[in-house]
């Protein structure tokens, strides 16, 4: 076996949603495995602000403004980063997110529902990580090499209540996914792979008050999130970065169309 299997020393790794809470968790673990980030987001001071901090582990990182929903904003960065590094190895389409009008409230029904919010979600979650797939992907086609990992949820395959608008996107990454896998690997060769973690339930800012009251102590939905999960706790978002070390590394050579669970065994719980 070799003994560098694991190694990603020297990597090029694009990370959307670089500023978020997991995005720039996994670019911190990422610099200090000796990798080559480059963090996209939307907001200049905040990038600057992340990339500065994460200098402190790696001078290896840089960040680009630009939108996951912009092919001229996503091509403009893959040039600069083929001029600074000169190849492309990986992309983490970490950005996301959710939004009130796509959520159903507490006193709300499914007729409540907003659907500007809803497409807004849809295009967010699925279409920002199919358009940095295309432009990033078309780069590792070409080289022969290369892995993408996209975010699914515990929700794409479970109804879990009130984030249809979460879910029915998240569910749509994984279909992406498995077909994206499958068009790369048979036209372009078995070292261009894609596959995709889902997270269970974390804590982030997004979700705090969902899941939290003011107090720390857990909401109903919190409670009822990890009396289903049987290692009865949320996760911490330092336990995303083993998965997609090894999904990066050459230890997963033969994987690709995977949906990985990291879920504390939500989704292997029946509830009884």
């Amino acid at each position: 076996m070799n003994p560098n299997i694991f190694d990603i020393s020297g990597n090029v790794i694009v990370i959307t949603g670089g500023v978020g809470v997991l995005g720039s968790n996994m670019a911190k673990y990422l610099l200090s495995a000796g990798a080559k980030v480059a963090l996209i987001d939307l907001n200049q001071e905040a990038i600057d602000l992340k990339v500065n901090s994460l200098k402190t582990i790696s001078e290896q990182v840089v960040g680009y403004v630009g939108s996951v929903l912009s092919k001229p904003d996503l091509e403009n960065i893959k040039e600069a980063l083929l001029h600074k590094w000169g190849r492309i190895d990986a992309l983490i389409n970490a950005a996301g997110g959710n939004m009130p009008g796509a959520t159903i409230g507490e006193d709300q029904t499914i007729f409540d529902l907003e659907m500007d919010d809803f497409r807004k979600v849809s295009q967010l979650n699925l279409d920002g990580s199919v358009m940095p797939s295309l432009v990033f992907g078309k780069a590792m086609a070409h080289a022969g090499a290369g892995c993408i990992i996209n975010i699914s949820s515990m929700t794409a395959t479970q109804a879990v209540t009130r984030v249809v608008g979460y879910s029915t996107s998240k569910a749509a990454i994984d279909i992406f996914t498995r077909w994206l896998a499958t068009e790369l690997a048979t036209k372009f060769g078995d070292k261009v792979r894609v596959n995709a973690i889902a997270p269970g339930f974390f804590i982030g800012n997004q979700n705090r008050r969902l899941l939290t009251n003011e107090d720390g102590s857990y909401t109903a939905r919190g409670n009822t999130i990890v009396a289903n999960t049987p290692m009865k706790r949320f996760g911490e978002a330092d336990e995303l970065n083993g998965t997609i070390h090894w999904l990066l590394s050459g230890a997963a050579s033969f994987v690709t169309g995977a949906i990985i669970p990291i879920d504390g065994g939500f989704s292997a719980f029946s509830g009884v």
